[in-house]
């Protein structure tokens, strides 16, 4: 079982309003491809934070009912597992970002990875490069 990031998400899911480079269109396949097998039943965890990042870009950039349908499976389904996160992990989080130049909620599912026994994250954002866990992307 893998973490899986909001990047993944965001890729995979939203329209952007320009011509995607090549490159972004290879992490958009890559996004959907992660998304389908996760859809198809590949076991993953995130971050009761993460859920939140997820549904609060997704309705932001699409219909709120498509992005209720991406948050209700989430929420729902069986291979999803979402771990809580406590005030002291949010600490810890915060040293982290401090010292790593991170974004708080990527070292929250850092924290909790590493709290859970968990070491590679499906994310196309590279500040979990810094965070000591595995960055996958396909």
């Amino acid at each position: 079982m893998r973490f899986v990031d909001a990047s993944v998400f965001v890729h995979a899911y939203i329209k952007p309003k320009r011509e995607l480079k090549e490159h972004e269109l290879k992490i958009k396949k890559k996004a959907k491809e992660i998304i389908k097998r996760i859809n198809d039943g590949e076991k993953v965890a995130l971050t009761a934070a993460q859920l939140t990042e997820i549904a609060n870009l997704l309705e932001s950039f699409m219909p709120l009912e498509n992005a209720q349908e991406v948050e209700e499976f989430l929420l729902t389904s069986s291979n999803v597992r979402i771990f809580g996160v406590a005030k002291k992990d949010y600490v810890k989080a915060m040293e982290m970002a401090k010292k790593n130049k991170a974004g708080l909620n990527d070292c929250v599912a850092a924290v909790i990875m590493k709290k859970n026994g968990f070491d590679e994250i499906y994310s196309f954002d590279h500040d979990f490069d810094r965070l000591g866990v595995k960055r996958v992307t396909d």
